[in-house]
């Protein structure tokens, strides 16, 4: 018998199709090359006048032109994106990962859990490097920093109660420099590192990301390495002035770059790698804090970089691997608009 009620399908409810993608499908490889090209020559560009300057690793303004190059990727993601890409990102402001914050919670917590975890991911490169006998401490006296106190002060060691001695304790001013890391991650770190991250994170991982999680992540990681090479052969991180420094440079920025490139994964969102990033620079000269007196540890092994800080990545890594953290990547897009509107 026919029923007299005829069956109204439930109302259909939004697809993906209906939202336009923010990130591209297909990796825009016309648009990584001219990235990658740009970033890399302004660096050259901003390092040139130490190479022309012959002083090397000793010139006074090296932070100053450091400083400066830091800005070139993002001066290379920006002309991408507005000059280059195609098409171009309808959401610039979202594709770049800096705005909006959403959930607001989650990326405030994972900005504070970089800054923490990186320096203390940091610190405990350092104390595994003492583990394997690649570096003396001195944790009672700080003999090593009293020494570069007084080399700083052209005094000899123990002169710091005389006239032209610090005003505080070794140990008072250890102390405060190790409260200080956490903030200067923010302050003034961040205001430098947003630079690079702008281009890195912000602009190069989710521009990468249709290859994959992991491919994305190891090619971001090693472009960045492969960026810092005007200062790496005038021996910056390694001590190296060949293409062996270039080469472990890019095996650290690998690794280090797969924890970054998690928080931006993770969050969508470039200011927590932008605080990670400050906390790994703020935290870089832990070991000349607490260093022993005439020891001089290798860079190469226990460096803030150095091969033994890898294996305390690896292990962070590892267990975000096992918990599934990789896996956990928030949809990337918003409600449609559209097509011809860019948001920031």
């Amino acid at each position: 018998m026919n029923s007299q009620y005829t069956a109204v399908p439930p109302p259909s409810e939004p697809t993906e199709s209906a939202e336009p993608e923010v990130f591209p499908a297909r990796v825009p490889w016309g648009s990584v090359v001219a990235f990658f090209v740009i970033a890399c020559g302004l660096a050259w560009l901003a390092a040139l006048p130490l190479w022309l300057r012959g002083h090397g690793m000793a010139d006074p303004l090296l932070r100053l032109f450091a400083a400066i190059m830091m800005y070139t990727p993002a001066i290379a993601a920006l002309i991408v994106v507005f000059f280059v890409q195609r098409p171009r990102p309808t959401r610039i402001g979202e594709y770049l990962g800096l705005w909006p914050l959403r959930p607001a919670k989650r990326t405030i917590w994972l900005a504070v859990i970089a800054i923490f975890g990186m320096s203390a991911i940091i610190v405990a490169g350092v104390f595994l490097a003492a583990a394997f006998g690649q570096i003396k401490l001195d944790l009672i006296h700080f003999s090593g920093f009293r020494q570069s106190i007084a080399a700083a002060l052209n005094a000899t060691p123990g002169a710091e109660h005389s006239t032209g001695g610090p005003a505080l304790p070794v140990g008072v001013i250890v102390t405060v420099q190790i409260i200080a890391i956490p903030f200067a991650a923010i302050i003034p770190n961040a205001l430098l590192t947003i630079g690079e991250e702008l281009g890195w994170r912000g602009w190069l991982l989710p521009t990468l990301r249709p290859l994959g999680t992991w491919p994305a992540l190891l090619v971001t990681g090693a472009i960045w390495g492969f960026w810092h090479t005007p200062l790496i052969l005038l021996g910056y991180n390694f001590g190296l002035t060949n293409w062996y420094g270039v080469l472990l440079m890019i095996a650290a920025s690998m690794i280090l770059g797969i924890l970054i490139g998690w928080l931006r994964l993770r969050t969508a969102s470039v200011w927590p790698c932008v605080f990670a990033h400050g906390a790994a620079n703020a935290a870089g000269g832990f070991a000349g804090l607490v260093v022993a007196a005439g020891d001089h540890p290798s860079p190469i092994a226990a460096g803030p970089l150095g091969w033994i800080t890898w294996i305390v990545m690896a292990v962070v890594i590892g267990i975000l691997l096992v918990t599934g953290q990789f896996t956990k990547q928030p949809r990337l897009r918003r409600r449609s608009t559209p097509a011809n509107v860019i948001e920031f």
